[in-house]
């Protein structure tokens, strides 16, 4: 009896460690799930942002493996060459961990200490989050390690100097999370966010002095440093500032390439096409919102007409010979362009703004919108340095500066010559 007894007991026991066994195994199990789906949000996430920032724009090689770097950035300082940031032990940041990329993004300091160059734009990146950062690399962590070393950065002296690069640093940068303005709505915040953060808009949009800082926040518009486009002001009514649209048609700009205001093209196509097409609604909304705010309004006194002297008209009479030869096809005789197809000229601030620079080179190379999901199919116009002399680029683009009541500065040869380079 006593053995049956005691038999009775450890058969008990053992159903309970058994079941007990299998509960814990069961609360393990989902453990492993809810933590393994966890990640898979977080790079998910990751992968959302780092195309926000079109991180794969400047960390991928024209042909080359996405993020493996080894794109080459000329500068008046030097030519820059992107890192490989995929998980390479050796060649990429396979050793780096989440508090190694924080204080890339956040700071501008690489894993051993070092100040980085702000051709790397953490200038803005510092206003990213740091659930934002840490999503972001625990994305680049999860794609396949590519073996690729890059040349190091050819940087001209006296700017490969960190001593030089900390007072720059204490001059023109400013640390710090992006601050929520309470008095603003969410999605205003958020598309500052975007804009001034992830977007890092300002590297472009800015206008930058002899030393590449700043000249103010406001992305007034400037020379691209070290490329042949110019970024048009987000401010200023007669470049791209949206004050006066519908939130609709600046979101439709952003996530499409064009309206029925305008198109992009050059660096901005790109930008559309590889990062801002792929944003949710609520953020190319939220964007628009913040981009609209932020313009000035149209000065709604008439324009005198000018009085031009006759060389002049004469100059620009040439222009209108080379445009019905090559441009009124397509662009209409009025400058009116075909709705949705080819871009009007006529009260087109692209053509007018202060700069020449994109209507030259979209004349010289084309003009091409970024193929997208809401344009698949974009319209372009074909590159007419190969059969139009520098002397008629120049009367062309003066006269459609000029015709139809725009209203623009006259355009030499020496200005066309000028505006050569790579095309990005």
């Amino acid at each position: 009896m006593r053995n049956s007894s005691g038999a009775g007991l450890m058969s008990k026991w053992l159903i309970i460690v058994c079941v007990a066994g299998g509960l814990l195994s069961s609360v393990q199990t989902a453990s492993a799930q809810a933590l393994a789906d966890s990640d898979a949000e977080q790079i998910q996430r990751g992968e959302y942002l780092a195309r926000a920032g079109n991180c794969m724009g400047c960390h991928t090689t024209r042909g080359g493996e996405p993020y493996a770097g080894g794109r080459k950035l000329d500068t008046p300082f030097g030519q820059f060459v992107t890192p490989n940031i995929t998980p390479d032990n050796e060649t990429g940041i396979g050793r780096w961990n989440s508090e190694d990329f924080w204080q890339a993004l956040h700071y501008g300091k690489s894993k051993d200490g070092r100040y980085l160059y702000p051709a790397f734009p953490y200038t803005e990146y510092t206003k990213v989050t740091r659930p934002d950062a840490d999503a972001i690399f625990a994305y680049l962590r999860s794609l396949p390690p590519v073996v690729q070393a890059n040349p190091p950065h050819k940087i001209n002296s006296p700017y490969d100097n960190q001593a030089l690069l900390f007072l720059w640093r204490t001059r023109y940068f400013n640390e710090g999370v992006y601050q929520p303005d309470k008095s603003k709505s969410d999605e205003w915040n958020r598309g500052n966010y975007l804009v001034q953060g992830l977007g890092h808009c300002n590297a472009c949009h800015t206008p930058r002095n002899v030393w590449g800082g700043s000249r103010d926040d406001k992305m007034s518009g400037g020379k691209i440093m070290g490329t042949y486009w110019y970024a048009p002001s987000l401010v200023s009514p007669l470049e791209a500032g949206v004050s006066e649209w519908s939130i609709e048609d600046i979101a439709k700009l952003l996530s499409t390439g064009i309206n029925g205001h305008a198109v992009t093209s050059g660096p901005m196509a790109t930008i559309v096409r590889q990062s801002l097409q792929y944003l949710s609604d609520y953020d190319i909304r939220s964007m628009a919102v913040y981009l609209q705010s932020l313009g000035e309004k149209r000065d709604s006194t008439p324009r005198k007409a000018r009085t031009m002297p006759e060389q002049v008209r004469q100059y620009i009479a040439l222009g209108q010979e080379v445009y019905e030869k090559h441009c009124q096809d397509c662009h209409g005789k009025s400058g009116e362009g075909v709705p949705g197809i080819y871009p009007p000229l006529a009260g087109n601030r692209s053509v007018t703004m202060i700069s020449p620079l994109n209507a030259i080179r979209s004349v010289l190379y084309g003009g091409y919108p970024p193929a997208t999901a809401g344009n698949p199919r974009p319209y372009g116009m074909p590159p007419y340095q190969h059969f139009i002399r520098d002397p008629e680029i120049a009367q062309v683009v003066s006269y459609i500066r000029n015709a139809w009541g725009n209203y623009g500065s006259l355009v030499s040869p020496e200005d066309v010559d000028n505006s050569r380079g790579s095309e990005f």
